[in-house]
């Protein structure tokens, strides 16, 4: 695995195709955040694909709206929503612009600037790495809100934010990662187009939601 300064950030064209796609594809990337005290990073563990107006349970699925237009824009950018009146989802936008499409991240394997994203969470983690249990450190980054919150994400902050540029301070990169083995379910937490099996998720990882 490459070192996250030499970790190559995502194109607009990795993201300009079907969600499906770039949702299995997403899986062991990195989500990093630059922050004035270092970096934040998290191994993508767990997506779910948003087909777009087609897809009753997608936020596109009623039309283009003021809150969801990040989804019918450019590939490649962040879109941001507050759910349940406690916490941030982050989404990414797919297929060419004016086609709505997207991706939810659900997981993050905890991977640099642990105890920040631990801090802002409000874990406790024991000082030495090696007595830190994975039961504690899923408590990081193991759900969509979860994860958001790790890394600061915000719909003020980032929302429509870029995430293929390299200047971005919220960004998805490839260390070169590999990933085995794909486990596919149907979307959770929703009702509508509930039995889709849309749901992707690294087989066996213990960070999985």
């Amino acid at each position: 695995m490459k070192p996250l300064t030499r970790a190559a950030v995502l194109t607009t064209d990795f993201y300009n195709r079907d969600p499906r796609r770039v949702a299995r594809a997403l899986l062991g990337k990195l989500i990093v955040r630059e922050t004035p005290t270092g970096i934040l990073a998290g191994r993508i563990v767990e997506t779910e694909a948003y087909l777009g107006t087609g897809d009753a349970a997608a936020h596109s699925a009623a039309g283009k709206t003021a809150r969801n237009a990040v989804l019918f824009g450019p590939p490649g950018y962040a879109y941001v929503y507050f759910i349940y009146g406690t916490h941030y989802c982050l989404n990414v936008s797919c297929l060419p612009d004016g086609v709505a499409g997207g991706v939810l991240f659900r997981a993050l394997e905890p991977v640099a600037g642990i105890e920040q994203m631990a801090e802002a969470r409000g874990v406790d983690l024991p000082e030495k790495p090696e007595l830190r249990k994975i039961s504690t450190l899923k408590k990081i980054s193991s759900g969509p809100g979860r994860m958001s919150e790790a890394l600061g994400v915000t719909r003020a902050r980032d929302n429509d934010k870029n995430l293929t540029s390299a200047r971005s301070d919220l960004r998805i990169v490839d260390d070169g990662y590999r990933v085995r083995r794909v486990t596919v379910s149907p979307r959770i937490g929703i009702v509508k187009a509930a039995d889709d099996p849309l749901r992707y998720f690294i087989a066996g990882n213990p960070f999985v939601s």
